[in-house]
């Protein structure tokens, strides 16, 4: 089996390193909070929960949302080898069941959908850390292999599993 391979190193970059720009994150904060009209998550306190607005909360798409309306995603995961194959539906249930379970605690961790591509599938997420957590879950219960390449410059993580 082979292990994780972490491909430019992105959790051990400098502290001095600039940030990577995320365009769809929330670089200000609404003082009386804010809901997303589309998934009903909410804003305060500087993060999106599944907690009840307050009364006077202004109306703004959550980042989530908004990267499913412009279908762009932060992650990709890519699902193949001939286990997949073998064991397709089940490998593709264990990937919806903990991507809900994900959401579940943080809003802004989505699917943002899931297409057949020429040796496998291609899920797309609305999270890096979606992404990275599923591979990595995908290891840990059905073995394989898992790699991992952060980009640099911007919130972007390609993942693929394979076994």
């Amino acid at each position: 089996m082979k292990a994780v391979r972490n491909v430019q190193g992105a959790r051990h970059e400098s502290r001095l390193a600039p940030k990577r720009a995320d365009p769809y994150r929330d670089t200000m904060k609404v003082a009386a909070g804010a809901a997303c009209p589309r998934c009903r998550a909410s804003y305060e306190a500087g993060r999106w929960t599944w907690n009840s607005p307050p009364q006077d909360a202004a109306r703004r798409l959550c980042p989530a949302c908004r990267r499913l309306e412009d279908d762009f995603p932060a992650g990709h995961l890519t699902l193949r080898g001939p286990f997949f194959d073998a064991h397709r539906q089940e490998v593709l249930d264990f990937v919806v069941a903990r991507a809900e379970r994900a959401r579940l605690e943080h809003p802004l961790q989505r699917i943002i959908g899931m297409q057949e591509t020429a040796g496998g599938v291609l899920v797309t997420t609305t999270d890096a850390h979606l992404a990275r957590g599923l591979a990595l879950a995908l290891q840990q219960a059905h073995k394989g292999d898992v790699d991992l390449v952060f980009s640099r410059d911007e919130n972007f993580v390609r993942a693929s599993w394979s076994r």
